[in-house]
C-alpha cells in the first residue's frame, strides 16, 4: 500500500515540531549541591518562625549577606583597617592574600548552597576582607594589650554582638580559608612532604583552633572543647562541637516513643531532678538503683523529705533522679540554638541531636511552673528575668523541625514507665501530704505510733 504524500508530509511536520518541544538539557549542567557545600541559607520554614535569629546585626561575613544593609557596611571600614594592620604585622603582601583566595575560589563557591552574581574580583576581595578581619580580631583577643585598645573588643557589647553574629549559619565562610592564610607559605611547602614542615604546619591549625575555640569561650562551661583538625567545616559547625552528643542506643526498627510528662508531672510523681557540671550539655541522664526496679517498695524519698539530715550515699541510691547539666538562658540562647539547629536541619538530617535536645526540653517544658521548678534546682539559670519568657522560648524553639529522636529514645521510655508506675505516683502522694517536711513527717510518725498503740490495746482488751 502506497503512503499518502499529503500523510507523509504532514507527519515531517510533527516531528519537527515535537524536536522543538524537546527540552534541551546541558550537557554541563551542574549538581544541586557540589560535595563540598556546608554553608546553607537558611530555610523559609524555619525563617518565617524568628527570621531575626538568622541575620547578622554588626558584621557581614561571606556572600549571604554581604553590604545588604546600612549597619552592616559601618564595619567594612574596620575589616580594611585589620587588612592593612594584618599585612603590616606579618609582612604578608595583599597581592599574595588575594592569590590564595583565587587558587581556592572555585573549592570556595562550592562551599555555599546557593551560586552569587558576583564577580571573581568582587568575590575573591570580600572572603580575603571577611578572613583576615576574623584572624586579625582572633589574634587581637589573645593579646590582652592588644585588645584594650581595640574598637571592638574594647566595648564588651559589641565584642559579644560581633561574637554572636559569628555563629549565624548565613555569616560563615568555609574554616580551610581561614587555615590557608593563617598557614600562609607553610601550606604549599608542606606538599613536599617533608616531615618537618608537616609538623610545622599542623601546630599551626591547632593554634589556628584553639584560638577559635577561645574566642566562643563563653559558649562551653567547664571543659575545654577538643575538636579535631579537618573536621570544622566553620564557625557554626565548631560550635556544635562543643555540644557532643549522648550515646544513642536505638535497636534496627525500634520504634520512637516520645513521652509528655512535663517536669512538674514527674516530680509529683516523687522524680528528683539534680543539676551536674563537668559533662556535655546534652548528656541527660536517668539514674535508678537496680534494686528499686525489682523492689519499689525500698524507695525511701518520704525518709530523706522530713528528715533530710538522714542523707547518706546509701540512703541516697534508693532514690530515682534525672540529672541535667546546668543551662543559662540569656537573650542570645535562642539564636545559638536555632543556628545550630538550622545546621543540622541541612546538613545533618541524620544526626540532628540539638534538634532531639531541644524537643525533650520542650517537652519538660510546657508552663511556667516547670520552668520555676528547674530554677529552684538550679537546673536553668534564667537570665531573661521572667520564667514565662523560658517557657515560650522553650515551646517555640521547636517549631518546623524535624528531629528523629534516638539520641533520647531509652531517657524517654525510663521516664515513661516511671510516670505509669502507679506505686511511685503513690509513694509521692504520700510524701508530699505526711511527709513533705520534718514536723509533719513528725506528726505523722507520732500519730502512726498512737493509732498503733491504740489498736494493740484494743486487740488486747479484746482477748482478754
Amino acid at each position: 500500500m502506497v503512503s499518502c504524500p499529503a500523510s507523509a508530509a504532514n507527519d515531517s511536520i510533527k516531528k519537527e515540531e515535537c524536536k522543538e518541544l524537546i527540552i534541551d538539557i546541558p550537557l554541563a549542567l551542574e549538581p544541586p549541591r557540589w560535595p563540598e557545600c556546608c554553608i546553607y541559607r537558611v530555610p523559609k520554614r524555619l525563617r518565617e518562625v524568628k527570621h531575626m535569629a538568622y541575620t547578622p546585626r554588626l558584621v557581614s561575613i561571606g556572600p549571604f549577606h554581604h553590604c545588604m544593609r546600612k549597619e552592616l557596611k559601618d564595619m567594612e571600614i574596620q575589616k580594611l583597617r585589620y587588612l592593612r594592620d594584618f599585612c603590616y604585622r606579618t609582612g604578608k603582601s595583599m597581592e599574595n592574600l588575594a592569590c590564595i583566595i583565587q587558587s581556592n575560589e572555585v573549592r570556595i563557591r562550592h562551599s555555599y548552597s546557593e551560586n552569587f552574581l558576583l564577580g571573581s574580583k568582587e568575590f575573591v576581595n570580600m572572603i580575603l576582607l571577611d578572613a583576615i578581619f576574623i584572624l586579625e580580631l582572633f589574634w587581637r583577643k589573645s593579646e590582652k594589650s592588644m585588645a584594650q585598645k581595640d574598637y571592638i573588643l574594647s566595648q564588651p557589647c559589641m565584642e559579644r554582638g560581633v561574637r554572636y553574629d559569628l555563629l549565624l549559619l548565613e555569616n560563615q565562610i568555609p574554616f580551610f580559608v581561614l587555615e590557608e592564610l593563617y598557614c600562609g607559605d607553610q601550606q604549599n611547602e608542606a606538599g613536599l612532604q617533608n616531615e618537618k614542615l608537616q609538623e610545622q604546619l599542623l601546630i599551626k591549625k591547632d593554634i589556628l583552633l584553639k584560638l577559635s575555640c577561645r574566642f566562643f569561650r563563653d559558649l562551653y562551661s567547664d571543659e575545654q572543647p577538643d575538636p579535631k583538625i579537618g573536621e570544622v567545616k566553620h564557625f557554626t559547625d565548631l560550635v556544635r562541637c562543643f555540644f557532643p552528643p549522648p550515646n544513642p542506643k536505638q535497636k534496627e526498627n525500634e520504634k520512637h516513643v516520645k513521652h509528655l510528662y512535663t517536669a512538674t508531672k514527674l516530680a509529683e510523681a516523687g522524680l528528683k531532678f539534680r543539676p551536674v557540671s563537668g559533662r556535655s550539655l546534652l548528656e541527660i541522664q536517668f539514674l535508678e538503683n537496680k534494686c528499686l526496679e525489682s523492689f519499689p517498695c525500698l524507695n525511701l524519698s518520704w525518709l530523706l523529705a522530713c528528715l533530710p539530715f538522714l542523707k547518706s550515699t546509701c540512703l541516697t541510691r534508693v532514690q530515682r533522679f534525672l540529672e541535667i547539666p546546668a543551662l543559662r538562658v540569656d537573650d542570645k540562647t535562642e539564636g545559638l540554638f536555632r543556628n545550630l539547629m538550622a545546621l543540622e536541619q541541612c546538613h545533618y538530617p541524620f544526626k540532628t541531636y540539638i534538634c532531639d535536645y531541644i524537643v525533650l526540653l520542650d517537652d519538660l517544658i510546657t508552663t511556667k511552673a516547670d520552668v520555676g521548678l528547674l530554677a529552684d534546682k538550679k537546673i536553668i539559670v534564667n537570665e531573661l528575668g521572667s520564667n514565662a519568657a523560658v517557657t515560650d522560648l522553650f515551646n517555640k524553639l521547636g517549631h518546623e523541625i524535624e528531629s528523629n529522636g534516638i539520641f533520647y529514645l531509652d531517657l524517654n521510655k525510663q521516664l515513661d514507665e516511671y510516670y505509669e508506675n502507679s506505686w511511685n505516683r503513690v509513694v509521692a502522694t504520700l510524701t508530699s501530704v505526711y511527709f513533705q517536711d520534718f514536723w509533719r513527717g513528725t506528726a505523722t510518725m507520732v500519730g502512726l505510733i498512737v493509732l498503733g498503740l491504740t489498736l494493740w490495746n484494743f486487740a488486747r482488751l479484746i482477748r482478754n
